[in-house]
């Protein structure tokens, strides 16, 4: 019997470029961020601050949101250098999580304010690995509500779901807004999106951009026609310039 290959790992991802924002602004965002998250599974409706254990971290709920608790968060998540001044450039940082079961839980890294243009902002949601969890939200119906909660509270200049394997295999060092994943967000202020090849299937974000979903059914790495659909769909893009990394 042939190896079945191993399971792969799905991430959702915002990215956008130097945006000077303060502590609260950050909060702002990731407030209205988990307000919409919340509506697309029960899943996502749980996020609990750091702590040194999952036991803990349930004791320090981040729901509902407040506003007064996400600044003070982003503030100490202000990037220095060891003993050093804050370096303002570079913005806040901040990673939580929903306080589950290692492999089937849900980790959120944000950087917010960074005005530097060295590396781009970001919010990066890793997904569970195995379990019902996995099997409800690695769907393309989940994956475009959470970028469409993503699009709104953070207006990104680019964001994809898929899997790690996926990104690696759409080059070498695939930057950030120069590839399509599984399910990509492009905003209008890039340009038209261009005619694209069945199944290949796009929506509209409102007034603000459009989704690209590669494929219906889940996209594999380990699956060559969704490998070369991703490069294909990505010529077309690129073709019409809407594919240059979020930073240079």
């Amino acid at each position: 019997m042939a190896e079945q290959p191993e399971a792969e790992d799905y991430y959702v991802g915002a990215y956008w470029g130097p945006r000077k924002e303060s502590p609260e602004d950050c909060a702002r965002r990731t407030a209205e961020f988990l307000t919409l998250l919340a509506s697309c599974d029960p899943l996502l409706a749980h996020w609990y601050k750091p702590a040194r254990t999952r036991q803990e971290a349930r004791k320090s709920p981040l729901m509902p949101p407040e506003l007064a608790t996400l600044t003070e968060s982003f503030r100490r998540g202000v990037n220095r250098e060891k003993g050093g001044p804050a370096i303002e450039q570079l913005g806040f940082t901040f990673w939580f999580g929903n306080g589950g079961a290692r492999g089937e839980d849900v980790d959120l890294r944000i950087t917010c304010g960074d005005h530097g243009g060295a590396t781009p902002n970001s919010c990066v949601m890793t997904l569970p690995s195995r379990g019902a969890n996995a099997e409800r939200l690695i769907t393309a119906p989940m994956l475009v509500g959470v970028l469409r909660s993503m699009t709104q509270a953070w207006d990104p200049d680019w964001a994809l779901a898929t899997s790690w394997d996926h990104r690696a295999a759409m080059g070498e060092t695939p930057r950030a807004g120069g590839f399509v994943g599984w399910v990509t967000y492009l905003p209008r202020r890039r340009g038209t999106v261009p005619p694209l090849p069945a199944p290949v299937r796009i929506e509209p974000v409102e007034n603000r951009g459009t989704l690209i979903v590669l494929a219906p059914e889940r996209l594999t790495a380990s699956n060559p026609e969704h490998v070369e659909r991703g490069r294909r769909v990505g010529e077309l893009l690129a073709r019409a310039g809407m594919l240059e990394p979020v930073v240079d």
